[in-house]
Order: structure tokens, then sequence, then C-alpha cells
């Protein structure tokens, strides 16, 4: 890749951080099938960059949806530098599985979006170098039938008056904050120094939460609706909520007419939601030296440039703020739709397993018409009893 050669020379940073290492540094690193080519390319620029040292690094393919479930079956012949989402730190720090990034600290707080940081953070500690930000979900459309974009009312309108349909999954955890959120509530668990959750903040059971679940009820009541978030098994498509990965789908199907921006309003509010985020963690080390190398390696591939060049390698929706301003990612219409609606969310934090369960099953009753004749007062009732259990997952 042309820009590999650029790359080396930001290396020279790493020259003075590393100088004291070891003659010999073994290290194992993991990282995504995509990301491999690059990976093995960008390994070998910052080898010979650091030419004084002997290296040993192999290169492993473990994704991040994996990393945290490998990870954790056998730690010591877990990757020394691995690539993981956000939503795994609570359970990585809870097995002391990685390093707190004091070595350039600021600097990486510094290059890299706000979400993108408070979603590596566990306690105002910084345990993972931010890499993309580019796991949310915004709107996709048919720009030939929907002539604004910018509320559901007006976009089911139209997709009624062309007769196309309108998607959306109302029935997950993920993409029901949309709602809770942007109406005005807060779900988020707290935890201990060693990751273990010991407090929720939840303010479902209330007039903001009755709102966002009365418009959850509104928009499946609409005969343009349907609960989905796959473009790929979209049929007859005016509009869906979905995200980056399914950027080449969508455009598949609506071709000349493709479009994307923020989520719109319903009821007069914008829509919210979680934003993802990956980042590389490194594994404590006793070796102080093979520590520095570790994070050497860690921040150079998760720099500015490394971050552009993966953009262009893999598509992957960059963190670093210098990064995200380049013009090939600035034209990307499904990353600056995503970059607009982040305005509107917060990081996904760490979520118990059970949570994900009892939102499923709220947005169920909503898809099976179970509420659709509740009043205010028990559609607080059904909210609180939700929070409630929501609670009961704090040990």
């Amino acid at each position: 890749m042309k820009r590999i050669l650029s790359l080396v020379i930001a290396l020279a940073m790493v020259l003075s951080m590393t100088a004291a290492m070891a003659e010999t540094v073994t290290l194992k690193v993991w990282g995504a099938q995509e990301d491999q080519a690059l990976l093995g390319e960008l390994i070998e620029g910052f080898k010979a960059a650091n030419a004084d040292t002997t290296w040993d690094i192999t290169l492993g393919v473990v994704g991040e949806p994996d990393a945290k479930t490998r990870y954790l079956e056998d730690p010591v012949a877990a990757a020394d530098v691995f690539a993981f989402a956000n939503d795994q730190l609570r359970d990585l720090v809870n097995a002391d599985a990685l390093y707190e990034v004091t070595r350039n600290k600021d600097a990486i707080v510094a290059a890299n979006s706000a979400g993108s940081v408070e979603s590596a953070t566990l306690n105002d500690t910084l345990y993972g170098y931010p890499m993309t930000a580019d796991n949310g979900y915004f709107l996709y459309y048919d720009k030939s039938v929907v002539t604004d974009p910018t509320s559901i009312e007006a976009i089911l309108a139209d997709c009624e008056k062309a007769g196309k349909n309108f998607y959306m999954e109302i029935n997950s955890g993920w993409y029901q904050t949309a709602f809770f959120f942007g109406a005005g509530c807060t779900l988020t668990y707290s935890t201990d120094d060693s990751g273990n959750l010991v407090a929720m903040d939840c303010d479902y059971a209330s007039e903001n939460g009755v709102k966002a679940l009365k418009s959850m009820i509104k928009l499946a009541q609409s005969p343009v609706f349907v609960n989905g978030s796959s473009a790929s098994n979209a049929t007859n498509l005016g509009a869906i909520v979905d995200g980056t990965w399914d950027a080449v789908a969508v455009q598949g199907i609506l071709g000349d007419n493709y479009a994307a921006v923020k989520l719109p309003t319903i009821d007069g509010y914008q829509l919210g939601g979680f934003g993802g985020f990956k980042m590389l963690g490194v594994k404590p080390q006793t070796d102080e030296a093979k520590l520095a190398a570790c994070d050497a390696l860690a921040l150079y591939l998760t720099s500015g440039e490394v971050q552009a060049a993966r953009y262009d390698a893999v598509g992957w929706g960059p963190s670093n703020l210098e990064a995200q301003q380049s013009e090939a990612v600035k034209s990307d219409v499904a990353l600056s739709a995503l970059a607009s609606q982040l305005a509107y969310c917060i990081g996904q934090g760490q979520y118990p397993g059970e949570y994900w369960t009892l939102a499923t099953a709220l947005g169920d009753d909503i898809l099976a018409d179970k509420y659709d004749a509740y009043t205010d007062e028990q559609l607080l009732e059904v909210l609180t009893t939700f929070q409630a259990t929501a609670g009961s997952y704090v040990k």
C-alpha cells in the first residue's frame, strides 16, 4: 500500500520509546481477518523502523467480537496486543486482562474523539487505545422516495405513499435506546475497580420514558413499518435504520438513490442511542521492556496515519480526529451520517447480558400489540417493572 511508505516516517517517534528495550522482543498480535494484510505491512514497517531491536512478532486471526472469549480461554497464550470491541471492556478489566494505559495517555486522549476515549475508559482509568468510531446506527433512505428524512412521521408518510417499507429493530436493547435516550432518559451501569456492576442509573419509569414507549408503539402500528435492521434481508426498501457494516448492501439496493443521514426526530425529539468503538488492548506485562514495546506498537497501530490507512484498506471509520478530517472519510456517505448521529449518542458502556434479554422482551410485547390500548399510567407501570428488573442485575 502506497501509504505505508509515508507511515514509516511517522515511526521516528517510536524509536525514542523503544530505545531501552531488550535486544530481542517476542510479541503476539491479534487482529480481524479483514485487517490481516494491512497489519502485516504495518508490523514489518514497525520492525524496520526499530531495527536496533530484534523482533519476533506473531500475527494471529482473532476478530474484535471474539477477543474476550479467546483471551479468557487461555490468558497465558493470549496475544500481547489485541483488538476488541468496547462492550467487552468491563469483563476484560475484571479478568485483569488489560494494561492501565499511563504512557502517552494525554496524547491518546487529545488525538481521539471524546466518545472513543470514553468507551476505552472505566472508572476514570484508560484501558484501551482507540482505533475506530464506526459502530452505530443512522438512517439510510431512498432519496427518490423520502423527501424529508428529518422526521419519522414524514418518512412513514412518504413510504406509505410510494408503497415502500421502513425498517427498524425495536426489539433490540441496542436500537431501543434511540427512543429512550432521545426522549431524555438514562440507563447506565457503574462498576467497581474490578469491573463488577455495583449500581444502575435509570429513569425509564418517568414521563420521558412513557413518551419514548408511546413513540415505539406508534411506529410499530404503521402499515409500512417492518421490524428489522439487516439491509440484506429487506424488501421494497424505502428507509432503514442500520449501520456502516451494511453500506455496500444498501448501495446495491438503492443505486443512484442511495442516501444516508443522522436519525430523524419522532414526536418532536431527536432520536439518540449508542455509539460503538473498537480499540487495541495491551496485556499486562511483568517485563518493563516488553511493556514498552507493546505500548509503542499499540500507539503506532492506532495513530492517525494508520487509522487513515485502515480506512483506505478496509473501510473502518477512524476515531482519530485528524483522520476523520481526511477528504476520503468526509466524503463517505455512511460515515458522515454516523459522525452526525454520534453527537446524539453515548458510548455503549458495560451492560449485563440480562439487560439485552429484558429489552428484547419489551420490544416483542410492542410488536405483539400488547400495549396499544394502554393508558399512560399503565405504560408507566410497565416501565416501573422494567426499571426494577434492570436494577436487579446489580449484585
